[in-house]
């Protein structure tokens, strides 16, 4: 009997250990994927208490007739991401960015005329794994959870090279990027850098 019970305990251990493998080993930002490489979304929309880096927006009426990305895009980085960008400047392996989505709101408030956010709308992530994605230019791969209001889905695909990366890959070329990310629209990034 008492065999039976540790033959239990032992199966057990070994389906634990073949669902942290079907995960991938993770990182300490908790990036995880499933057994089909899709990345899996921050548990309880956590990113919303990482460090926040900027709100870009070109919205389609300074745009017109339409921007290709009309909403606001709030983006964020895990606090050890960051410090790790603070002191050296750049973005170390397994760096992940989170780009939500809003949509643009109001054009009029008791301050004036602007831009202001209204709903969220979408959910996109981008992560520098130079092993995992070693085909992707600069290590980078992008992946979108959704682009309608939340709930989110669980899961995300990646996206192809040339759907996500070409944009950046020209702006790093041009020097409007800084390794395949916006640093310049993104004034805490721009503060934060060492070398300033």
């Amino acid at each position: 009997m008492k065999r039976k019970g540790i033959t239990a305990i032992a199966a057990i251990a070994c389906l634990a250990a073949a669902s942290l493998v079907l995960l991938g080993a993770g990182h300490e930002n908790g990036i995880q994927y499933d057994g089909a490489g899709n990345l899996l979304q921050p548990k309880g929309y956590a990113w919303r208490s990482w460090v926040y880096v900027g709100t870009p927006v070109t919205p389609n009426s300074l745009n017109p007739p339409a921007a290709p990305f009309p909403e606001f895009h709030n983006v964020y980085i895990p606090p050890a991401d960051f410090a790790h960008y603070e002191k050296t400047g750049k973005f170390r392996d397994g760096t992940i960015l989170i780009k939500e989505l809003v949509s643009v709101g109001a054009t009029q408030a008791l301050s004036g005329k602007g831009f202001f956010q209204g709903e969220f709308i979408g959910l996109e992530a981008t992560i520098k794994d130079s092993k995992r994605f070693s085909k992707e230019p600069g290590g980078w791969a992008y992946f979108s959870f959704s682009h309608e209001a939340p709930p989110y889905p669980a899961s995300a695909k990646q996206q192809p090279t040339g759907a996500c990366n070409a944009c950046h890959d020209v702006a790093t070329q041009s020097g409007v990027a800084e390794d395949f990310v916006f640093t310049p629209y993104y004034p805490v990034l721009r503060a934060a850098k060492p070398d300033r």
